[in-house]
């Protein structure tokens, strides 16, 4: 079992930054965002596997940026330009399978955080 423990978040006004950490019990292949806004299905945000390779969604391109440390098994997002449209509750999740991405259709992924609030005011 994969533990992942998020960190960060929080409130702040629109065009303002924001970071996000999780911390994972192992490292494990790929590691991924998710968001859910209240009343909307959930959202993938961002992904990026053990050596690289980042991958986004297009309504957080150029201003999420997705990164892993992985001598700290830990997943980070730096949220920049922040709208109110992305304030939702944020989950980190993991999986060790191909293929690592947030697209739909994806397969599942399997570990999953609590979860960490971000809330953007305009």
């Amino acid at each position: 079992q994969v533990q992942l423990v998020e960190s960060g978040g929080g409130s702040v006004q629109a065009g303002g930054s924001l970071r996000l950490s999780c911390a994972a019990s192992i490292n494990i292949y790929c590691m991924a965002w998710f968001r859910q806004a209240p009343g909307k299905e959930r959202e993938g945000v961002a992904a990026q596997y053990i050596l690289g390779d980042p991958r986004y969604t297009d309504s957080i391109l150029g201003r999420f940026t997705i990164s892993r440390d992985n001598s700290k098994n830990t997943l980070y997002l730096e949220m920049n330009s922040l709208k109110p449209e992305d304030t939702a509750m944020y989950y980190c999740a993991a999986d060790g399978s191909i293929p690592c991405t947030v697209a739909p259709g994806r397969a599942p992924f399997r570990y999953w955080g609590q979860g960490r609030q971000v809330t953007v005011t305009s």
